[in-house]
C-alpha cells in the first residue's frame, strides 16, 4: 500500500500536465473550429452578395421563400408532422422530406415560420422603392390555397403586409426627395376572377375590362382602369377598403378565406425634377395570386370548382411561360391566360421581378410544397436582362396623356352603354 502512495504521488504531476496539454489541445481546436466557423460564414455571405450582383446583371426574377407556421385548417396528429427543415449555416436552403425521402432546394432568401412583416418587407424594401427611381417592379405570392400569400401581401390592419409597408415607404421617399423632385402616385386595383379582369376601384366592378398594347411602346395597360391619386395613409385605406370589400372570397376546407381571384395592385410614380423637367416613370406591381388547390382536398363544388377550375388554367399558364421563357424559346404563350397576359411586361419585359413561394409546413401537404419548390426553382433560372430605368420626354408624355383619356373615355361610355339600369352604384373611394 504504501508503495501504491508512493507511485501515485510521484505519477500526479504527469497527471496534471497530461491534463493541462489536453486541454490547452482542446481549447486550440475550439478555437480552430470558430476561425474556421467565421471564415465559412465569411464566405457565404460574399458568395451570397457575388450571386445577388450576377443576378443583378443577368436580370434574373429572384425566388424568396416563406414557411408560414401551422394552422386550425392543418387539423391533428401525424400530418400536421412538419417536414421542411433549415440549413443553420445558409438562410437560402430548404430542405423537404415526402414519402421516406428528403429533397434540397437553393433559393435566394427563405423565411422561417417565425419570421415577421417586417422582417420580409425590409428584405424588399430596396427593390420596392426603386420604382421611385424609374424602374418597373413585380412582387408576386405564389402557393398553394392557405398557404399564406394574402397575409404576406396584404396581411391585417394591425400587422401590414408588403402592400400597405410599400406604400408607406413610397410616400416617405418621395417626401425626402421632395426638395428636388415633385412625385405623383397613383394606385389602381384589379383581379382576374374566372379569366375576366375586374377594376375593383370601379363604380362597376364587374364590367368587362381587357388587356392592350400601348401605341407609344410603354407595354400593356386597361383602357378605362380607374387610377385613384394617394397622398396619405388614409387614402391607402380607403383604397384597400373598397378593393377588398369587391374582391372574391369564399371558405373552403383548404382555407377560411380562399381568394377566388388573382389579385393585382398596380403602383405608378411619376417624379418630375423642378430644376430640369425630366421626368422619371416608375411602376411597382404586387400580386397576390390564387392558391393552386386539388379539388379533391379544398371540397369545391358548383360555382367554386369552377373557380378552383380556372384557377389552375391560369396558373398552368403561368408554368408554360416560365418554361418558354426558361428554354428561351421564341414564342412565349403570353396569351393563353388573362393573367399572363396582365404579366406579360413584369415576367418577360423590362422589369425586376421577384417571386415569394409560400410553402406550408406539414406533411399532409408535402406533395403541394415540393410543387410549389420545384416552379420556384424553374422561375430561379428566367434571365430577363438587366433592367433599365424609364424615363420620357414632354412630347411623349403629353401623347401618353392623351392616349389615356381617350382609351378612358371609349371604355367608359361602352360600359355606361352596356350597363343595366336596375343595377346599383357602388360607392367611390
Amino acid at each position: 500500500r504504501k508503495d501504491a502512495l508512493t507511485l501515485q504521488a510521484a505519477i500526479a504531476p504527469t497527471i496534471r500536465d497530461v491534463r493541462r496539454q489536453m486541454l490547452k489541445a482542446i481549447s486550440e481546436i475550439d478555437s480552430t473550429n470558430k476561425e474556421l466557423v467565421r471564415k465559412y460564414k465569411k464566405e457565404m455571405a460574399l458568395r451570397k452578395k457575388y450571386h445577388n450582383e450576377v443576378i443583378e446583371l443577368k436580370g434574373n426574377i429572384r425566388v424568396f421563400g416563406r414557411v408560414r407556421p401551422t394552422i386550425r385548417e392543418d387539423g391533428e396528429g401525424k400530418q400536421v408532422a412538419h417536414v421542411v427543415e433549415f440549413d443553420e449555416d445558409d438562410d437560402g436552403i430548404v430542405v423537404v422530406s415526402h414519402r421516406g425521402s428528403t429533397k434540397t432546394f437553393e433559393l435566394d432568401k427563405v423565411f422561417r415560420p417565425g419570421s415577421t412583416q417586417e422582417q420580409v418587407f425590409n428584405e424588399v424594401k430596396s427593390l420596392l422603392v426603386s420604382c421611385v427611381d424609374g424602374y418597373n417592379v413585380c412582387i408576386f405570392a405564389y402557393g398553394q390555397t392557405g398557404s399564406g400569400k394574402t397575409f404576406t401581401m396584404e396581411g391585417k390592419p394591425e400587422n401590414p403586409g408588403l402592400n400597405p409597408r410599400a406604400l408607406q415607404e413610397l410616400f416617405e421617399v418621395t417626401k425626402d426627395r421632395s426638395q428636388d423632385w415633385e412625385y405623383s402616385i397613383l394606385v389602381s386595383v384589379i383581379e382576374i376572377y374566372n379569366e375576366q379582369i375586374r377594376d375593383l376601384l370601379s363604380d362597376d366592378p364587374s364590367a368587362k375590362m381587357e388587356v392592350k398594347q400601348s401605341r407609344t411602346g410603354d407595354g400593356h395597360y386597361v383602357p378605362g382602369l380607374n387610377r385613384i391619386r394617394v397622398e396619405n395613409v388614409h387614402d391607402i385605406q380607403e383604397v384597400f377598403a373598397l378593393g377588398h370589400e369587391n374582391r372574391a372570397t369564399e371558405v373552403t376546407d383548404m382555407n377560411e378565406h380562399s381568394s377566388r381571384s388573382h389579385a393585382l395592385l398596380s403602383i405608378s410614380v411619376t417624379g418630375t425634377n423642378k430644376t430640369t423637367n425630366a421626368r422619371t416613370l416608375g411602376r411597382l406591381n404586387l400580386v397576390d395570386l390564387a392558391g393552386s388547390e386539388r379539388i379533391a382536398k379544398s371540397g369545391s363544388e358548383g360555382l367554386r370548382l369552377k373557380e378552383a377550375q380556372n384557377i389552375n388554367k391560369s396558373l398552368s399558364a403561368l408554368g408554360d411561360v416560365i418554361h418558354s421563357l426558361k428554354g428561351k424559346s421564341g414564342h412565349i404563350p403570353y396569351r393563353n391566360s388573362k393573367l399572363t397576359y396582365l404579366l406579360q411586361d413584369s415576367l418577360g419585359g423590362d422589369s425586376k421581378t421577384l417571386m415569394m413561394v409560400q410553402l406550408s409546413p406539414v406533411e399532409k401537404n408535402s406533395s403541394e410544397t415540393l410543387c410549389s419548390l420545384n416552379f420556384a426553382q424553374r422561375v430561379r433560372c428566367v434571365e430577363l436582362g438587366q433592367a433599365s430605368r424609364r424615363t420620357e420626354s414632354s412630347d411623349l408624355a403629353r401623347l401618353r396623356e392623351e392616349e389615356e383619356h381617350i382609351s378612358s373615355l371609349s371604355s367608359r361610355a361602352g360600359s355606361a352603354a352596356s350597363r343595366k339600369p336596375s343595377q346599383p352604384t357602388r360607392r367611390k373611394v
